[in-house]
């Protein structure tokens, strides 16, 4: 179980990240622009944790850090007016993957709101996480993260399951503020 694990982004998710996966005993590195190599090259792990928009500037500055990596992709992959950016024949995750060819990355945590990350729970129901990737040691051990912190980790499969992650990121956010349910709401898969 890798043990040092960076953050990049240092807003509402890379915070609830940071929260969590400290109490569950993690040694954990947030890092902003600049500081993105050297917490790569530190870590076990690397989640990115940025605007989807803000993804090439990331991947410019991690490079050859990520090689043999897992990189956990939080991101949302959404337009600045919050529509889905890709989906159909691609994800967000997969291009990463693409950006990155020697990291292994896994998409997780993006279906779920800021204020739950850091502990897994709506009023005090676990939630589900879900996790997917083509390294099946690098989905493994993002579901120990999930698990660790106090979601229900949900093995999702390959890579390309990203694209329904990705809309089901985006349909929480249209069920949360959209249509007024609020934040207060998140996914359990029934099992």
């Amino acid at each position: 179980m890798s043990k040092k694990i960076a953050i990049i982004g240092a807003g509402n998710v890379g915070g609830a990240l940071e929260k969590g996966l400290t109490r569950a005993g993690y040694e954990v590195r947030t890092a902003k622009q600049g500081q993105i190599a050297e917490a790569s090259t530190w870590a076990d792990t690397i989640m990115v944790a940025v605007p989807f928009g803000a993804i090439a500037a990331v991947v410019a500055e991690i490079g050859n850090a990520a090689n043999a990596k897992t990189i956990v992709d939080a991101t949302n992959a959404l337009t600045p007016d919050m529509q889905l950016a890709i989906g159909f024949t691609t994800s967000g995750a997969e291009e990463l993957q693409k950006a990155l060819p020697q990291a292994n990355v896994v998409k997780s945590f993006n279906t779920v709101f800021a204020q739950h990350m850091s502990d897994g729970k709506v009023s005090g129901q676990q939630l589900s996480v879900f996790a997917a990737g083509d390294n099946a040691a690098a989905r493994a051990s993002v579901l120990e993260l999930g698990r660790a912190i106090g979601f229900d980790a949900i093995d999702a499969g390959p890579l390309k399951n990203a694209r329904q992650l990705e809309a089901l990121g985006f349909f929480n956010i249209q069920l949360g503020y959209v249509l007024g349910n609020g934040p207060d709401i998140g996914f359990k898969l029934i099992h």
